[in-house]
């Protein structure tokens, strides 16, 4: 029997820097693909497509056409997985989060960073925590625990 596992949106600001692009590639990713199919945005445009169009002075083109891409593959899938590490959650992922729960996604967080980022009772902006949980998702402290939280809620 062939089990078929959720797709699922990773949303995370990681690969925008060498010190966290290897934790994104190394750990997140194949840690999430033990219990969902994962939808990696970092690898829906090749660096060389960003630097010709950059090159040809179409940065605003380039820039929306990943957004669309973007776009489009939240849409296919099921799930969305967002890395909120940071003083503030990046913006881009907080709209990605946004934009799945208003489809109707159910949105977890994955947050490690110890400091207080949001209103008290809340380790994030109010709304941020408000829609990952009106979504049906959490946030977790580890990818460990992000990981066991997706495999118990997919068994129950």
């Amino acid at each position: 029997m062939t089990v078929v596992l959720q797709r699922c949106y990773v949303a995370s600001p990681a690969g925008f820097s060498e010190s966290t692009r290897g934790w994104y590639r190394d750990v997140l990713l194949p840690a999430l693909a033990t219990v969902v199919d994962p939808v990696d945005p970092w690898s829906l445009t090749d660096p060389a497509e960003i630097a010709a169009a950059h090159a040809a002075g179409r940065h605003r083109e380039i820039a929306l056409e990943i957004g669309r891409r973007n776009a489009d593959a939240i849409r296919s899938c099921t799930m969305l997985v967002a890395h909120l590490d940071g003083q503030e959650a990046d913006s881009g992922t907080v709209v990605e989060v946004g934009y799945a729960a208003g489809l109707g996604l159910r949105c977890h967080g994955i947050r490690s960073d110890l400091r207080q980022a949001g209103e008290a009772g809340v380790e994030l902006n109010l709304q941020v925590v408000a829609l990952i949980e009106l979504s049906g998702g959490t946030i977790e402290r580890s990818v460990d625990a992000m990981v066991r939280r997706i495999a118990s809620d997919d068994a129950g």
